[in-house]
């Protein structure tokens, strides 16, 4: 018995690696597909550039060149995304300096030049290939069913050539190739993957220097934005104090002092007043929870943002899907941020967007939270 138990344990396992393994490889193919498209972006841009050094031989092209720059630059912060996207965060640079010779000099741009170089050919040929053996699979599983309309000596090449095809079941065997280009894709797919992303792992990434720089620049920005965001906060409570908590205990002090002068000459007219009193603190405490929830609700702290998420999602007035891709938490400042961020988004939708539905996608990438609000409403909001 338990060696039957450990079998089915090993076997539990196997399928699980061939679906790990699967995932890996439709994982792969996307980013392959994705390094393609901006692969063809990439040779656009490389055509651009050799057009514009070619007229600059005769003067026009030195007119051209900050713009084909600026237009390389858009090309690899795609890019920059794109590998954003998958896991590796990148610092997106200063725009393209003013003049040729002070862009020229920029060692980013150096960089992205030798960049589009490298992806335009070898990005873009790692994505064909590893299209083409999927596409292979597909073509020997369905062969059987059109290998009548191609000539003769193509049908001969199918199935990479290992035997003639003249009749049904010959070309019905040619199925049993599809495994061999399945096994290939699975293989060699992720490190196709790595290989395509690589140059741009090495070379859109920024220098120290100029990382620093665009860091402390970033960083300043963001203090003073932190700064502006705390303000509007403390006046936000504030209001919210003021306007609700403040009146109704305002409230509850008159009725106490009205019901104590009553309670000597009309204790049944002291004790209605007892009453509103309480009425009145009730709503006060009620205001009070709201207020002390807004500025960390309960469930953020003691569950996970997802689970606020969820909560926020179903008070929302819209149809709202959420999907949260959270494996470890955050800080809880940034938990909260971005909890606010999803609430106000909402609110905004729900009050000006005149959407119909909307959706939340939250995601960690290493130590960075993406947030995603999406609408099909007018914009604006």
């Amino acid at each position: 018995m338990p060696t039957r138990v450990a079998g089915n344990r090993r076997k539990s396992i196997r399928r699980w690696d061939m679906f790990a393994r699967g995932r890996t490889t439709l994982d792969a193919l996307e980013r392959l597909i994705g390094g393609m498209g901006t692969g063809v972006l990439a040779m656009l841009s490389l055509m651009l550039l050799g057009a514009t050094a070619l007229m600059s031989l005769v003067g026009v092209g030195l007119l051209m060149a900050p713009a084909a720059l600026r237009a390389l630059r858009a090309v690899a912060n795609r890019e920059r995304s794109r590998l954003g996207d998958w896991g590796q965060g990148f610092v997106s640079p200063e725009p393209v300096p003013d003049g040729l010779r002070a862009a020229l000099a920029d060692r980013t741009v150096r960089r992205e030049l030798a960049w589009v170089a490298t992806h335009a050919s070898f990005g873009v040929f790692l994505g064909i290939l590893s299209t083409t053996l999927p596409v292979k699979a597909v073509q020997d599983v369905t062969f059987w069913a059109w290998w009548r309309l191609v000539p003769p000596e193509e049908a001969s090449d199918a199935g990479l050539g290992l035997w003639t095809v003249d009749d049904g079941p010959s070309a019905l065997a040619i199925a049993l190739v599809a495994p061999v280009w399945i096994a290939l894709a699975m293989i060699f797919s992720p490190l196709m993957a790595w290989l395509q992303a690589w140059p741009g792992r090495r070379l859109l990434a920024l220098d120290a220097d100029a990382d620093l720089g665009v860091r402390v620049a970033h960083l300043t920005a963001t203090r003073s934005a932190a700064l502006d965001a705390h303000a509007t906060e403390l006046r936000r409570i504030e209001r919210s104090l003021h306007d609700g908590t403040q009146n109704r205990l305002v409230a509850v002090n008159v009725l106490v002092g009205a019901a104590r002068r009553a309670v000597a000459r009309n204790p049944a007219a002291a004790e209605d007043i007892l009453g509103q009193a309480q009425d009145a603190a009730e709503q006060a405490l009620t205001e009070l929870r709201g207020v002390v929830r807004s500025i960390l609700p309960p469930v953020l702290a003691e569950r996970s943002l997802a689970d606020a998420l969820d909560g926020l999602v179903t008070t929302f007035p819209l149809p709202c899907t959420i999907e949260a891709d959270i494996p470890v938490r955050c800080a809880m400042s940034v938990e909260a941020t971005a909890y606010f961020v999803v609430a106000e988004a909402l609110t905004n939708i729900a009050k000006h967007s005149g959407a119909r539905r909307a959706s939340v996608r939250v995601r960690r990438h290493d130590d960075r939270l993406q947030v995603e609000v999406i609408d099909d409403g007018k914009g604006g909001a």
